[in-house]
């Protein structure tokens, strides 16, 4: 299978050199990677022209955005200033993060899994971030989550969903979506990535409100919106963390942001959060 990965990257000088040797030696080689560097003022450049220069199957290229480090819609113009220089002569699209190291077979473990079961539309494995000197699994959302830092889609699935939402949240909407046009989603939990920087590690202040508007935006609803801001502050210990989150959700609401789904995939998606939610309390 033609893999293709883009990588958006901002002042990642201490990981990008270890994620691009990572993939160098995959068992099967990507037929191409583009490496978007976006407004870096450390020698991220550098880096990424020196792989540029020594693989042809690698290019690099140059934006300016803003300085802030910020998940959402800069990371997704990011990519997609990296997508646009790509023909569509792929089977899979990727979408990896610029702080991750993955093991030599990673790209053909993914392939396998797409090739057995033509209903996958997304799938990766689960990244692990270092705890002293054990690596721990990183622990802020479900190991069936394929996340953001590793996305990898089948081109159909890909097209199916519009692409990626340039939001906050893209990485769940995309998943959700992925859903709702009938593809599978899948992680194999025995394939671990390196997760060098924790989620949210770096992001900018102006960063705290935007889970509670992504979840606005996905039509999540005042009480689902409760419910998962809830437990991810649980989960990151922080109270916090939850009073941001739902601000972020009323701040959406007063401006009447723009939904990220239609009402019907609102619906859907509705619906499958409460179908998680009472599958847990049966198990529980």
């Amino acid at each position: 299978m033609k893999f293709y990965i883009v990588i958006p990257a901002h002042n990642e000088q201490e990981t990008i050199g270890q994620t691009l040797e990572s993939l160098v030696q995959q068992t099967l080689l990507p037929k191409k990677i583009v490496i978007v560097n976006d407004n870096s003022t450390d020698a991220t450049a550098e880096l990424i022209n020196s792989y540029a220069e020594k693989f042809d199957w690698i290019e690099s290229l140059h934006i300016r955005s803003s300085e802030e480090h910020l998940p959402g819609a800069k990371v997704i113009d990011a990519f997609y200033k990296g997508f646009d220089t790509l023909d569509h002569n792929y089977d899979i699209i990727c979408k990896f993060d610029a702080d991750i190291i993955f093991p030599s077979h990673y790209l053909e473990t993914i392939s396998a899994l797409f090739k057995e079961n033509s209903k996958i539309g997304i799938s990766g494995g689960l990244p692990y971030i270092q705890k002293g000197d054990r690596w721990v699994f990183e622990n802020i959302a479900s190991k069936d989550h394929v996340r953001g830092p590793i996305k990898a889609y089948r081109k159909a699935c890909f097209n199916a969903i519009g692409g990626l939402r340039r939001s906050a949240g893209w990485d769940s909407v995309d998943v959700l979506l992925a859903k709702y046009y009938g593809w599978k989603v899948v992680t194999d939990k025995d394939l671990h990535v390196k997760h060098l920087k924790p989620t949210g590690s770096n992001y900018h202040l102006g960063s705290k409100y935007l889970r509670g508007e992504a979840l606005y935006k996905m039509r999540m609803g005042f009480v689902l919106t409760s419910i998962a801001s809830l437990k991810s502050a649980i989960k990151k210990h922080s109270f916090g963390y939850f009073m941001n989150s739902m601000r972020g959700f009323f701040k959406a609401k007063q401006k009447k942001s723009n939904f990220l789904v239609d009402e019907s995939q609102g619906q859907f998606i509705r619906k499958h959060h409460w179908q998680n939610i009472y599958k847990k309390l049966k198990m529980s």
